[in-house]
């Protein structure tokens, strides 16, 4: 699997590959935005302390030398804003999913739609070459949503009681892109 360590969205930001030193500050934003990621991500009551966000990086560091993927941080004006990644590469049937997330104080700027169609671009249908990429967003969380239907996926439809968070279920909407469709979506939006 062919890496790169940084790649550069705009002049202010830039995905920057997870290292072990990104942990406090990984750490921080999640603590600081932790009522807002509990409403959509299962994962808050796993993170409690420093260690347990050195833990998630080490995870995704074994990760992409499995050849199984790779997780950035989003960094913006130099601080680190939120992650993208994916959760594993199916190397034999050339596809994968996205997950992501970003804190609050950052949402409203494009950086997300950003990121994500700069991971398309570069690793997914780049250096990856591979044909499909699904992404699943709570039927209720407009603005995780909004990323996918911005950047051209198809709805592909709706996975009943597919997460549970905390005390409820929620519903997914499953969202896919195939590599023709993105080169036909870039070529649109230049034109």
């Amino acid at each position: 699997m062919q890496t790169i360590q940084r790649i550069a969205i705009n002049e202010d930001t830039y995905l920057k590959q997870l290292e072990l030193a990104d942990a406090e500050e990984l750490f921080l934003l999640t603590d600081s935005n932790r009522k807002n990621l509990m409403e959509w991500l299962p994962w808050l009551n796993y993170t409690k302390k420093v260690e347990d966000s050195r833990q998630f990086i080490q995870a995704t560091i074994q990760q992409y030398n499995d050849n199984r993927g790779i997780n950035y941080g989003i960094w913006y004006q130099g601080r680190l804003a939120g992650t993208v990644g994916v959760h594993t590469v199916d190397w034999i049937n050339k596809k994968t999913s996205i997950g992501y997330w970003l804190g609050a104080q950052f949402q409203g700027k494009g950086l997300m739609t950003e990121a994500v169609a700069t991971y398309l671009d570069v690793l997914i249908f780049g250096s990856w070459d591979l044909e499909k990429v699904t992404i699943q967003a709570a039927t209720e969380n407009d603005k995780s949503r909004s990323i996918p239907e911005r950047l051209g996926f198809q709805l592909e439809g709706i996975l009943r009681r597919n997460e549970f968070l905390y005390d409820h279920y929620v519903d997914h909407a499953t969202y896919s892109l195939l590599k023709e469709e993105w080169l036909d979506w870039k070529t649109d939006k230049k034109s």
